[in-house]
């Protein structure tokens, strides 16, 4: 195909987009729309109308397709892939009654042995009438690619990991037997590997190229580090949307259930991260867009605040301390709300700073540069803030949509991961 294009489909929380880029990595097209995320018949229709809102050409043009989707949201479907019951989002903790099985059997302190891991889900889902006609358990990425190729049953390493997948090993681990759930399992893959073309019938509907390559997809999350341009051991991204994500790639595999912390496989390396309750959100109960902006004109990012806050939205805390009941600490509140905004942008850049050393004092490779996504990259004088305390560069993420890291994955394929990274 001449002048190939590449299609990457996101489905987060908050809507679906879609962006379109070329092999030099430049966009050609992008659309959002809104859908239900709790109804997954609202997903198809938003598949299909980002699909019809590009422009046919570019459309014409489209050689692979990779979607992500929001982590641990999941279907039990039966032959034909029609879902016998609605989703369990990503949050719906309502398996928590099958914990203590998968606790018995997984390695202490594993991941799936949580409320909303797909694993517990999947166990949960069982226990309804409905699943006696079930014959697969789907992530959102990977059900919509199946509807795409009519090959259900395939997901990828990264969505496969909170159902229990042995990343190391990329295989099932043996404890997963006595769980009996081994008929349900999807063949699991990494992540843009060609699972097939897009259906004959859907190409059709969709105005899509007969010999368009759907390939693996991966979660919300690690598509937007891969939009971000981060390559290296060393290299970290923080997201400052309304809590604060941290993701540092590394040689060595980090994992502590304590701090909620854990490792995606990401080629020969390992994206370890956490998340801090602090955020966008502590800073939104004070200051409204406009005035975080004309404030933070009024900072001095060289200069300490002379204030020591651990800014919380309300109490409770996950990392980079582990404290349910952690209070915000937000006192005393100067009169000049510069002065007060400067605490809470440094509060919450030590937060950060602390967040990346636990990560290393754990056994991550120490940071090198930070990039960042979010509202957050916008305020310069955060920035240069964050940097002054951390004693690393940090820069403005190269893109941050999670739409873009998905294109850069049907583009590269599996060997976006498959990488020697210098």
């Amino acid at each position: 195909m001449n002048n190939p294009l590449y299609l990457g489909l996101d489905f987060g929380t908050s809507g679906a987009r879609a962006i379109v880029i070329d092999m030099q990595g430049q966009i050609a097209a992008q659309a959002h729309c809104n859908y239900d995320i709790a109804n997954w018949a609202s997903w198809l229709r938003a598949l299909a109308w980002l699909c019809a809102s590009l422009p046919r050409p570019i459309r014409q043009r489209l050689a692979a397709i990779a979607i992500d989707g929001t982590s641990s949201t999941v279907l039990l479907c039966d032959e034909t892939n029609v879902p016998v019951l609605p989703p369990l989002l990503y949050n719906d903790a309502r398996a928590a009654n099958a914990i203590a099985e998968i606790v018995a059997h997984a390695p202490p302190g594993h991941i799936a042995a949580s409320a909303t891991s797909s694993l517990a889900k999947l166990r949960f889902l069982l226990q309804y009438p409905e699943s006696k006609l079930a014959r697969y358990f789907s992530d959102q990425a990977g059900w919509l690619a199946a509807m795409l190729t009519g090959k259900p049953g395939i997901s990828d390493y990264h969505n496969a990991l909170k159902l229990g997948y042995d990343v190391e090993a990329l295989a099932w681990p043996a404890w997963i037997a006595a769980l009996n759930i081994a008929p349900w399992l999807p063949t699991v893959v990494p992540p843009g590997t060609s699972i097939g073309v897009v259906a004959p019938e859907v190409a059709a509907k969709l105005g899509l190229p007969i010999d368009c390559i759907v390939r693996a997809g991966t979660t919300d999350s690690i598509a937007a580090f891969i939009a971000s341009g981060a390559h290296k051991p060393g290299t970290a991204i923080t997201s400052l949307g309304s809590t604060l994500v941290l993701k540092l790639l590394s040689t060595t595999r980090v994992e502590h259930a304590r701090y909620g912390i854990y490792s995606h496989r990401f080629g020969s390396l390992w994206l370890a991260g956490g998340a801090s309750n602090s955020g966008g959100a502590v800073l939104h109960k004070y200051f409204d867009d406009a005035a975080l902006a004309s404030l933070s004109q009024q900072i001095d990012p060289a200069q300490a605040s002379g204030l020591d806050y651990y800014p919380l939205p309300s109490s409770g805390e996950r990392f980079p301390i582990n404290d349910p009941l952690l209070v915000p600490r937000l006192s005393p509140r100067p009169t000049d709300d510069a002065q007060f905004l400067h605490g809470l942008l440094e509060g919450i850049a030590c937060i950060e700073t602390r967040g990346y050393e636990l990560l290393v004092e754990l056994g991550a490779t120490p940071v090198t540069h930070i990039l960042t996504a979010g509202g957050g990259a916008k305020n310069a004088a955060w920035m240069r803030m964050r940097e002054r305390m951390a004693g690393v560069p940090v820069s403005a993420a190269t893109h941050s949509e999670a739409a873009y890291g998905a294109a850069y994955l049907a583009k590269n394929g599996a060997d976006l991961l498959l990488l020697h990274h210098d």
